[in-house]
């Protein structure tokens, strides 16, 4: 992760343990790609039970990065709102 943002200069690390809140957002994530991981290779494929899990795994062990910085942008926005307008004032 970048230390601040580039539009708008937030600090990314706000304090200590500000993001301990997106392992919780991270959990959720995580479990709803598993569940559509599921439904896919089961439902759709109709794969075994143990290809299903391995396929669950490989998919959330691939995805790992995605889901840790779209947890932390989701818990971020949760707290900080951005503004557009002010970030290209700043630019000029």
């Amino acid at each position: 992760m970048h230390e601040r943002c580039s539009s708008c200069q937030t600090k990314y690390k706000m304090e200590p343990s500000f993001f301990y809140g997106a392992m919780y957002v991270s959990y959720a994530v995580g479990v709803a790609i598993a569940v559509a991981v599921f439904i896919i290779s089961s439902v759709i494929i109709d794969a075994s039970l143990p290809k299903t899990f391995i396929a669950i795994v490989l998919t959330l062990v691939l995805l790992l990065p995605v889901i840790i910085r779209l947890s932390r942008n989701i818990w971020i926005n949760l707290f900080v709102s951005f503004h557009p307008e002010a970030s290209v004032n700043q630019t000029r």
